[in-house]
């Protein structure tokens, strides 16, 4: 029984509890707790029993299912098991660790890889071991959560700008003591709006004040650059980038975070690390398969190119029908509808989902200027039609929800 006299450490989620009761009981599907019964290819799952097409999923170069992918995580699996039962700097690394990161490097032209057991991890190690106490960490206010989480774990001093403004990012450096240590943190596509960067500009701006970059490429790794290398390769300053993050979660199609560098003192960072050194390391099926996947996206370039013309259709087609999109052109895979509001963008999802398609609800405070968003992320392996398919499928319930331009 509950001590009326103590705090409820639960309390602060009490506005959350509310508008999550509030929308269960109303009788709709929570929009966070979808159960996918059988997926049946990058593009096709059985959700509620129902033929689903999938439009949220982060698979962008469809390689969840390419055959080669899937033959090295069974033969992996076969030869060394089901884990490693450990971390990389005890028993957890295998030959299979030192052959993704290596698959790292030669696909980056980097000289140095460290492979986390996941994305987030890879962020939230990488700066909160590189800046400490008394250096300075510049980045966009609309960072991903694990960005964020990594200033407050470095003890560093976080100074955040405004989105994509080059101006306002030099503002920032300009104040910055000329002797502390700055660490300046960009993403080459914001997951939320798919908006890109001007990497090259705040690149040149950060080197000007002797600062170091790092980058966060997990939306445009295998998507955008003459090889799939991210926004600083298609920009041209790759080589300028001090730290490049990415993830396995997305266009490799398995799991895992990685960060990579030219960095000389980079190797330290295997005993720095605490999300490296205490996590234990991942399964050797998965790095296999990311390996293999690494080594296919290489030369992808008709995946890409069949990617960007799916996301032009779908971009084109829905500001057609009359939906405000987050960006006035395609930039990236991910096209982000905004609703009106939480109850709005709640009860379009759930339509959209009876009529057979899936895609991310994204909502506060996750999302920028406290939107509402319907997140669509295409696929390499979306066909024509498909995406035909989902254009009529939001127009038809838009149309039916009063929530297209002009209705």
């Amino acid at each position: 029984m509950m001590n009326d006299h103590i705090p409820d450490l639960f309390r602060k989620f009490d506005s959350l509890v509310d508008e999550r009761s509030k929308l269960l009981s109303s009788g709709m599907q929570d929009p966070f707790g979808l159960v996918m019964d059988r997926v049946i290819s990058p593009t096709v799952a059985i959700c509620d029993e129902r033929e689903t097409i999938l439009l949220g999923t982060y698979n962008y170069m469809g390689m969840t299912f390419d055959p080669d992918v899937i033959e090295a995580g069974k033969k992996a699996l076969q030869e060394f098991g089901a884990g490693t039962t450990g971390s990389r700097v005890f028993n957890g690394t295998y030959a299979g660790h030192k052959a993704v990161e290596q698959s790292l490097c030669e696909y980056y032209g980097m000289d140095h890889a460290m492979v986390f057991s996941t994305g987030y991890q890879a962020n939230l190690g990488i700066i909160s071991t590189i800046a400490g106490k008394g250096d300075y960490v510049v980045l966009d206010i609309d960072s991903h959560a694990s960005i964020w989480d990594g200033c407050k774990m470095s003890d560093a001093e976080i100074v955040p700008f405004r989105h994509n403004d080059v101006e306002a990012l030099e503002k920032r450096l300009g104040r910055i003591p000329a002797g502390a240590g700055k660490l300046v943190v960009l993403e080459g596509v914001y997951s939320m709006l798919g908006d890109v960067a001007p990497l090259q500009e705040m690149v040149t701006v950060a080197k000007k004040y002797g600062a170091m970059v790092l980058v966060d490429e997990a939306h445009a790794m295998g998507v955008v650059g003459r090889r799939g290398r991210g926004v600083a390769e298609d920009q041209d300053c790759l080589d300028a980038v001090d730290f490049v993050i990415g993830t396995f979660s997305k266009s490799v199609g398995t799991v895992g975070g990685f960060c990579i560098s030219n960095h000389p003192k980079f190797e330290i960072l295997r005993l720095a690390c605490r999300p490296y050194v205490f996590t234990a390391s991942l399964p050797p099926s998965v790095v296999a398969t990311a390996c293999t996947s690494i080594r296919k996206l290489m030369n992808a370039d008709e995946k890409r190119l069949r990617l960007w013309e799916n996301s032009k259709a779908l971009h084109q087609g829905l500001r057609a029908a009359g939906f405000q999109l987050g960006t006035e052109e395609p930039q990236s895979a991910i096209i982000s509808v905004i609703m009106p509001d939480l109850e709005s963008g709640v009860g379009m999802w759930e339509a959209l989902l009876r009529e057979g398609l899936y895609v991310n609800l994204a909502r506060p405070p996750a999302t920028p200027a406290n939107m509402t968003l319907l997140r669509c992320s295409l696929c390499s392996e979306h066909s024509a039609g498909q995406v035909e398919k989902i254009i009529s499928t939001f127009t038809r319930v838009g149309e039916a929800r009063s929530l297209l331009a002009g209705h």
